[in-house]
């Protein structure tokens, strides 16, 4: 297809205006997150890509340390610790409610200088990987666990008489205002060890698919991709666990109450009082502790939902699994087909090889195997368990302010920045110390009601994809393989003419075709509306989407690459994806009929 470019540039944020009624956004944020005026001509020469695969939704103020720590983090690490040759960090700015990205190249002149410090650093990293990775998860664990333990408790009427014999000289607001220091201090090391292996993970992977590219001219993305297929990521085991369970009840003959669908407490005193019942109960609380430290979101977010706190959640994945395994349905991933699929791909390429090439080729593929899983489990330990605990304390002290009369709803802390809550707590504190009353409940209401109606105002526009001019050739490596936006992405993004409306070209990034139905979904709240063979077209997927996998028969995303978490789901569940399409999901309606083609890359309405 000939395509001419209507437009070289997207629009400056600068000229973008945000909804009516969102004026005065800019200040929800802070200052060093928004384009500043006197900045635009340094602004305006970079592009910037809005990253709705980790950041679909407005942010409310409390929400930006998601952004703030991943990205900080994310830079220092190519920056600072590996000194990875071609790339340093990824610089951020809200616009709108939204988060844009630029990466920041390296200058060709300096690559070389950072080789050999790359080489020695992670060299370091990839021949101890596993003792560093059991040290890894040491580390998590015990931040998790110590954030665990932080409580927040009203001020008593008075100092314990324990204080007083014991001679401690302080009263309960001084834990209060460390518990709550410490809570952000937890959150931000588990987000520097975070990125501790990740951007190593990547750049694994990265090596062996360059090695391809150059060894295997014309071989496919999707090819190389099945290379490292096949994987035991932890980041599968919550959806394995409910697959186990269902599995359970059927064994047990308790098919019949699970079908009844009730909720789970329903399910639950359905079971009370037989042996049967009390030993699928026994193992339902045993897969809890830590599996369900799980959100059917991505963890960004403090008003994302997890399996711990909302057991209809996981409860309603069951009852569908039930209904399955009873039919006898296989309700685990095709792990042995992927392996030999695997295999029968390597041995192909490697027969086109010998010598020293073919002893590179197995050893970076090696090594790549050893790494890749790793860019998967890390999103159950970070954004699901310690993200899950972080917005647990946290909303448990914006409930007890809210009872305090600082704010009208028992979650409006999360329009209060991490910064201003500081000055509540004090204010709360002093109050109480002083016997008057706090300033807060004179203050607060009105301005979080203002705050409020511009984030909801700010949520009725979609973000633009992106601003300025982007590069001839996009080739910087992260922004590929993560975020799948290609130079011909960024093209059908500016629009072009003599297309074909019903044909959308994204990555393919999971093999396969299939037809279909399609079910649009914009927010986890929607999953429950799939059906059982319907395409699932959406902006981004979350890992956590896995329970859903079993019903659809396709994946189409706007955004996200090879390495993209809906691509290397979709290629372990076995089902056929297209992801960065850029607008599949305003295009598509629900119910329209669909032809995926996930080892081509496009996707075809057919009606």
């Amino acid at each position: 297809m000939t395509q001419s470019v209507v437009k070289k540039s997207f629009p400056s944020p600068y000229d973008t205006t945000a909804p009516k009624g969102a004026e005065g956004w800019q200040d929800l944020y802070p200052y060093n997150l928004v384009f500043q005026d006197n900045l635009r001509e340094k602004e305006d020469e970079k592009f910037w890509f809005c990253d709705s695969q980790h950041w679909p939704n407005v942010f409310k103020p409390f929400e930006v340390i998601g952004v703030e720590f991943a990205s900080r983090c994310l830079g220092a690490y190519n920056t600072r610790h590996y000194i990875i040759p071609p790339a340093n960090g990824i610089d951020f700015r809200i616009h709108n409610g939204y988060n844009y990205f630029s990466p920041v190249a390296v200058s060709p002149e300096l690559i070389g200088d950072r080789v050999p410090h790359f080489m020695e650093r992670a060299g370091y990293y990839f021949q101890n990987w596993t003792t560093l990775l059991e040290n890894w998860k040491k580390k998590v664990l015990a931040n998790i666990e110590e954030m665990d333990a932080i409580n927040f408790e009203v001020l008593p009427d008075m100092v314990s008489m324990d204080d007083i014999t014991g001679g401690v000289g302080m009263d309960p607001s001084v834990k209060m205002f460390e518990d709550y220091d410490r809570l952000i201090q937890l959150a931000y090391r588990n987000w520097e060890h975070h990125f501790e292996f990740l951007n190593l993970g990547y750049v694994a992977y990265l090596d062996f698919f360059g090695f391809c590219k150059e060894a295997f001219p014309g071989i496919p993305d999707l090819a190389i991709a099945k290379m490292v297929t096949g994987v035991d990521s932890v980041l599968f085991r919550p959806d394995d666990e409910l697959k186990h369970l269902a599995e359970l009840a059927v064994k047990l003959d308790l098919t019949a109450i699970f079908a009844a669908k009730t909720s789970a407490a329903g399910v639950l005193g359905s079971l009370a009082g037989t042996t049967a019942g009390a030993q699928w109960i026994a193992a339902w609380e045993t897969a809890q502790e830590p599996w369900f430290n799980y959100t059917s979101g991505n963890g960004f977010y403090g008003t994302d939902v997890y399996w711990r706190d909302s057991l209809d959640l996981p409860m309603g994945y069951i009852q569908d699994y039930v209904v399955r395994a009873a039919r006898g349905e296989q309700l685990h991933r095709p792990k042995d087909a992927l392996i030999v699929e695997r295999d029968r791909i390597v041995g192909e390429y490697s027969e086109i090889l010998e010598g020293e090439a073919l002893e590179t080729f197995q050893g970076k593929l090696g090594l790549a195997r050893v790494v890749y899983p790793y860019v998967e489990d890390h999103n159950f330990y970070i954004e699901h368990w310690t993200m899950g605990v972080f917005w647990r304390k946290i909303r448990q002290l914006s409930h007890l302010l809210h009872n305090e009369g600082f704010w009208e709803n028992a979650d409006d802390i999360l329009y209060l920045s991490r910064d201003e809550v500081r000055p509540v707590l004090f204010d709360y504190a002093n109050a109480w110390g002083v016997g008057t009353d706090p300033i807060g409940p004179t203050y607060w209401p009105k301005e979080i009601a203002r705050r409020t109606a511009i984030v909801t105002a700010l949520e009725t526009a979609r973000p633009a994809p992106a601003f300025n001019t982007p590069p001839e050739v996009i080739s910087e490596p992260f922004t590929l393989m993560l975020w799948g936006i290609t130079t011909e992405q960024v093209q059908q993004w500016l629009g072009v003419d003599g297309g074909d409306d019903t044909l959308l070209k994204g990555m393919a990034a999971s093999g396969g075709v299939v037809e279909g139905l399609a079910r649009v979904i914009t927010h986890a709240s929607q999953l429950s509306e799939l059906q059982q063979g319907e395409i699932l077209v959406a902006t981004v997927t979350a890992p956590s989407w896995g329970p859903v996998f079993g019903k659809i028969v396709a994946t189409v995303t706007d955004i996200g690459g090879m390495m993209s978490h809906a691509a290397i789901v979709c290629r372990e569940y076995g089902l056929p994806a297209v992801t960065g399409t850029g607008k599949a999901s305003t295009v598509i309606k629900t119910g329209m009929k669909l032809r995926v083609d996930g080892t081509q890359g496009t996707v075809k309405i057919l009606d």
